[in-house]
């Protein structure tokens, strides 16, 4: 795979707003554990193999485990989840996936359940910023760092 272009190259003014969003979800309130697990669902679910790095490598420099990480996209499955991740993850896939769920009222009477409404408006801002992440290293094709690892040739 090779990369189309960089965005921070060509267009860092344009990507500053979205930079700045980043920082303002940081110190939102929300738990980094929960903010990096949503991250990286949103991730696997578009296939964003740059941000599933990005955001893994984040998540366990904060403490998370291995093991939730690896078995984050079958949660469902898992007792490893609080009930308040398991609500941010159901909104996580339900609004990445929203041309096909159209945001189901199950979802969004588990999400008012356990988050605020000011919450709620915090979490769906940061699902819209992650996409939005994918769209640009998707469409792009960044690349994520191999370390010790080679790339395909």
């Amino acid at each position: 795979m090779k990369p189309r272009l960089m965005p921070f190259e060509v267009a860092a003014g344009t990507l500053k707003p979205l930079v700045d969003l980043e920082q303002s979800l940081k110190n939102s309130g929300l738990e980094h554990n929960l903010i990096e697990l949503v991250k990286t669902r949103a991730s696997q679910i578009n296939g964003c193999a740059y941000c599933i790095h990005m955001h893994t490598k984040d998540a366990r420099a904060h403490g998370e485990s291995e093991e939730r990480l690896y078995l984050l996209d079958a949660w469902r499955e898992s007792p490893l989840y609080s009930d308040r991740e398991r609500a941010a993850l159901a909104w996580t896939e339900a609004l990445t996936l929203v041309a096909q769920t159209h945001a189901p009222d199950e979802d969004y009477a588990l999400l008012s359940a356990h988050f605020t409404p000011e919450e709620q408006v915090k979490l769906t801002v940061l699902i819209g910023a992650i996409n939005t992440w994918n769209r640009l290293a998707i469409g792009f094709r960044s690349i994520h760092p191999v370390g010790a690892h080679r790339a395909a040739a």
